[in-house]
């Protein structure tokens, strides 16, 4: 329970996960539910793990692309509650101003988006929470967002990733575990080059998904990506999987948590994926 001034004595959903010194506490409200911000001191930080580097790859398809051979699928919150949003949203302008069923409607719009961003959010909380915890450096790109956003064609599914949420989360939890974050450069051709001898694209257009060099090395573009990203930091010995394996950021979050094996993660995935096929 938390002691609010002028309100008295609250009984909170779930219990204080930290212990220490409480510094401040900052209410909020998200349509009818209120939540409750706690800062601690806690000198106990998060065991770090010992694997050394890795390059992470961003996209529209697939959230994020890891060089060590996993493809991070995006759950697209927007995309699929868009349609009861759009229904949602036509009810409540048929509805009178000042009525009490206008009121009730527009408390079902404020719960569709707050659904849409609490899915969002957790799904980028378990990337992040998994890419610092478990590898010492992390290298992933600078996006210019508010650039890619200017396409009308694909504003509205980038919208629906949180790239910037994304390197935000991963910026202050790499300094929460120690984790080394490092951004590339804008510029760098990370999609173009090869990540085995070095050699740049003059042109790749976007359906081209998989990357062919004249060395020899053909794999997935963007796996090529998170290689190049990967060597920025750290040149050494990585996965040669040609096609990445996909998982889900609760996929990862379990196998971060040593529930299960990556191997049965995969297998699980393949399995779903066969019975609604």
């Amino acid at each position: 329970m938390i002691w609010v001034p002028n309100l008295g004595w609250v009984r909170l959903k779930e219990k204080l996960r930290f212990e220490g010194r409480i510094r401040s506490a900052t209410f909020s409200r998200q349509a009818d539910r209120w939540f409750v911000s706690i800062q601690v001191d806690n000198d106990v930080l998060p065991k770090h793990q010992a694997n050394e580097a890795v390059g992470v790859d961003l996209g529209i398809h697939s959230l994020a692309h890891t060089s060590d051979g996993v493809s991070i699928l995006a759950p697209k919150p927007l995309k699929k509650g868009l349609r009861a949003l759009r229904r949602a949203s036509r009810r409540l302008s048929k509805k009178q101003k000042g009525s009490f069923k206008r009121a009730k409607q527009k408390l079902r719009v404020q719960r569709l988006h707050m659904k849409i961003s609490n899915i969002r959010k957790d799904n980028l909380h378990k990337i992040s929470s998994y890419l610092t915890s478990l590898y010492k450096n992390i290298a992933i790109e600078n996006l210019n967002v508010s650039g890619m956003l200017k396409n009308h064609k694909l504003s509205r599914a980038i919208s629906d990733l949180g790239f910037s949420e994304l390197r935000r989360q991963l910026e202050y939890k790499s300094k929460m575990y120690g984790t080394s974050l490092h951004i590339a450069d804008r510029f760098f051709p990370s999609s173009k080059m090869c990540c085995s001898c070095g050699c740049i694209k003059e042109e790749l257009s976007l359906k081209e998904r998989t990357y062919s060099c004249s060395c020899g090395n053909s794999l997935d573009r963007d796996l090529n990506a998170s290689l190049n990203l990967r060597n920025l930091i750290c040149i050494g010995p990585a996965r040669s999987e040609s096609t990445p394996r996909e998982m889900t950021a609760l996929d990862l979050w379990k196998f971060s948590k040593g529930s299960t094996s990556i191997e049965e993660v995969g297998n699980e995935l393949q399995t779903c994926l066969h019975k609604f096929a």
